[in-house]
């Protein structure tokens, strides 16, 4: 089974064996492309030269070297190498490359790599057949894929494997493959006399595609079927060139990632207003023979996803197209798609139609509020209970049109649709919006003042029962991230998570008027609060609120303000939390968060008296400062790097002030088994920050010394946190 049999130097140079196979290079050194995985000191490059590698799965498009890979690792390597093609081969094939490895294994310590050439031709069952033998290392995979892993390959072997993609070959290692391949004397046909035009190996390179491969292939047909001229030299122009390679070489397969590709490429050209592009992406479907009804109802779909009211016509263009395929089918059904084609092209864009799934999710997210009286029927249930008493006939007023509402009180004011001012949607713009003002201004001012009191009311009650609870500190932490966030009467504002509530609290209690929308994992306890967002992570919040959430209009930024508590702290990418958080504040909106300071707070050595922990003092002190400084994001979180971050992505006059809460707590016995157990849930313990940065027997003596120190105690502890403001500009 062995692929590559190592007592040559490459893959059949004798016995009439092609080109392509005789020029397959023996050693890196030789290895022409793919610099970006292969080049020096790049990983893949180190693993190979060292024998030291590990499963891999390589994909890329033919001829780019994906088994001129496997060959070099074949004859570089000590250990057993055996090949399998996933066409041909089953699960018998695979249990016998497994036995081989085993006896190479149990024989003489050997390691056995296994190249399956096309591993994605390998059904699932297939797969899971190798899964357990990479796990435990009797294999290790090398396999080849045109195709992508992540979707041809099942996850755990995806999971096992480093992914390395190799790209089509440049025109330059193109030209560098045939002048190889036509001066080697050895492999090549350095030993005849040849002569190629520059024009007619520009014209085979770029014919090609990248694939090298296809190239020598087309080199050897040209050499061996031009007779020599009289000076017993072969000439190759660029007519031999053309006859050798005929055309182009579509890579179309409708299962696969071109087709995917293609399609993705052509709707992308439509959406950019870019006609020559839709054209020549659909001509090579078409070309590929690409069944134009797909491409007709792709077009269909894009007339109302990307057109939409900006041209209302597209779609009666579209469908037409589609019927026309049907009617008239190929070849002269092009004219119709063509037609369809530039006319989708050309014409002004609006994705407004996507208003749709934003009130799908609405419904999704928050289930379906049922419909108000007065829009109920009124045929069945007037007398009995008052179905469709209140309802205004529009058509009874002026321009046809009355101020009242339609959505369920929950959602009044929410807005899914956002017209675009392109085409002829942008009389439909003016049109909505000064329906949705003259709407805006049917709302009761009485109505606001009772609910603004209302919610004062709670807030002072609330304050006073979470005083009890939290004590004073955590009621003056509040207030000085609101304090910081500057917030005013009417502000939309965006709580980023603040168990228990308090700064929505406090938010609605400054902002009367305004709105509040809450972000936290469990939201049950504040849903009377404010609208919730069930979710912490910024990515699938910004998301969401962009929707719409709580009535607000949101749009492509919503808020006027964002607070929060250890918004940033937990989170490793700080970076893309600070533009989520961007994108949803209005210019001028401010973030204000409160950030805990681990590093600055004081240590659980500080609470033991020093004599009690005699030597272990210096070492129990480094170790803290060592997972302080290197612990998980949450630990080791630096307020001056997130000013700096601020800055970066966007915000203005950012500002950090830090302060410190010292607090008293009754050492119990279940509280010390929280610090010297590891965590059961999402932040570490004390255990998990320390005790591998100890020896075993520092860390038994420190356990025995705390619970002697400290149990029964009350101590003090001091906790630094930072308030962080900034200014969307």
């Amino acid at each position: 089974m062995d692929l590559f049999d190592r007592g040559k130097d490459g893959a059949g140079e004798g016995g009439g064996a092609p080109l392509a196979a005789r020029m397959r290079p023996r050693t890196l050194d030789e290895f022409i492309g793919q610099e970006g995985i292969l080049g020096p000191g790049k990983l893949l490059r180190r693993s190979i030269e060292a024998d030291r590698i590990s499963s891999v799965l390589l994909w890329g498009p033919p001829g780019t070297g994906k088994t001129t890979l496997a060959h070099v690792i074949a004859l570089r390597t000590r250990s057993q190498f055996l090949s399998i093609n996933a066409v041909l081969a089953g699960v018998k094939d695979i249990r016998a490359a497994i036995d081989s490895a085993r006896e190479a294994r149990a024989r003489d310590g050997r390691r056995t790599i296994l190249f399956v050439d096309e591993v994605h031709r390998f059904n699932k069952a297939q797969q899971d057949a190798l899964l357990p033998h990479v796990e435990n290392g009797t294999i290790i995979l090398i396999g080849a894929t045109t195709e992508n892993p992540y979707f041809e390959v099942i996850k755990p072997l995806v999971s096992r494997s480093r992914i390395f993609r190799l790209e089509p070959l440049t025109h330059e290692h193109l030209e560098t493959v045939a002048r190889r391949a036509l001066a080697d004397p050895e492999r090549g046909y350095g030993g005849r006399r040849i002569e190629i035009h520059d024009d007619a190996l520009r014209h085979l390179v770029d014919v090609a595609q990248g694939d090298a491969r296809s190239l020598l292939n087309a080199i050897e047909l040209a050499v061996e079927t031009t007779p020599p001229d009289a000076r017993g030299v072969t000439v190759i122009d660029r007519g031999v060139a053309e006859e050798s390679i005929q055309r182009r070489a579509i890579l179309y397969d409708k299962d696969g990632d071109a087709h995917y590709d293609t399609i993705s490429a052509f709707i992308k050209s439509l959406r950019g207003s870019d006609p020559d592009a839709a054209l020549y992406w659909m001509a090579k479907m078409l070309h590929a023979g690409e069944d134009p009804r797909f491409i007709a109802r792709r077009m269909v779909i894009f007339a109302s996803e990307d057109v939409g009211l900006a041209d209302p016509r597209a779609i009666s263009v579209a469908v037409a197209a589609a019927h026309a395929v049907e009617y008239v089918g190929m070849p002269e059904c092009q004219f119709n798609l063509s037609e369809a084609c530039l006319y989708l092209a050309t014409a002004p864009k609006s994705n407004s139609a996507m208003a749709y799934f934003d009130a799908l999710k609405k419904i999704e997210e928050t289930g379906i509020d049922e419909v108000p009286d007065p829009l109920k029927d009124a045929s069945r249930d007037r007398e009995g209970l008052g179905h469709g008493v209140g309802y205004k006939y529009p058509h009874a007023y002026r321009e046809h049109w009355v101020a009242q509402q339609y959505l369920p009180d929950r959602l009044q004011g929410l807005r899914f649709y956002e017209p675009s001012d392109q085409g002829d949607e942008a009389a439909v713009a003016e049109r909505v919006a000064r329906l949705r003002a003259q709407q805006s201004e049917g709302l009761s001012l009485e109505r606001e003042i009772e609910e603004a009191e209302r919610r004062r009311r709670g807030w002072r009650g609330f304050l006073a029962e979470q005083e009890k609870i939290h004590g004073a500190a955590r009621i003056r932490s509040q207030v000085r991230i609101l304090d910081a966030a500057r917030i005013r009467t009417h502000d939309a504002v965006l709580d980023l998570g603040s168990p228990p509530g308090l700064l929505a609290w406090g938010a609605l209690d400054r902002a009367p008027l305004g709105r509040v929308v809450i972000a936290c994992a469990e939201g049950a306890p504040l849903r009377a609060l404010a609208p919730i967002v069930r979710d912490r992570a910024l990515d699938r919040i910004v998301r969401i609120v962009r929707a719409g959430a709580g009535g607000l209009p949101f749009g492509g930024d919503s808020f006027d303000a964002a607070v929060g508590r250890s918004v940033f702290a937990p989170i490793g990418d700080r970076i893309r939390a600070a533009h989520e958080i961007l994108r949803v504040l209005r210019p001028g909106g401010r973030l204000a968060v409160e950030e805990p300071v681990a590093r600055l707070s004081d240590r659980l050595s500080d609470a033991i008296d020093a004599r009690a922990l005699r030597g272990l003092a210096v070492e129990v002190r480094a170790a803290e400062d060592d997972a302080f400084r290197e612990g998980p994001p949450l630990v080791s979180f630096d307020d001056e790097a997130l000013t700096a971050i601020l800055r970066d992505v966007g915000f203005a006059e950012v500002e950090t002030r830090r302060g410190s809460e010292t607090y008293s707590v009754q050492v119990t016995r279940e509280m010390i088994a929280r610090w010297v157990e590891p965590s059961r849930g999402p932040l570490p313990s004390y255990a998990d920050l320390v005790r591998d940065r100890l020896s075993p027997q520092a860390w038994r003596s420190f356990c025995e010394i705390l619970e002697r120190s400290l149990l029964g105690r009350r101590i003090e502890r001091k906790r630094v946190v930072a308030i962080v403001a900034g200014l969307r500009a």
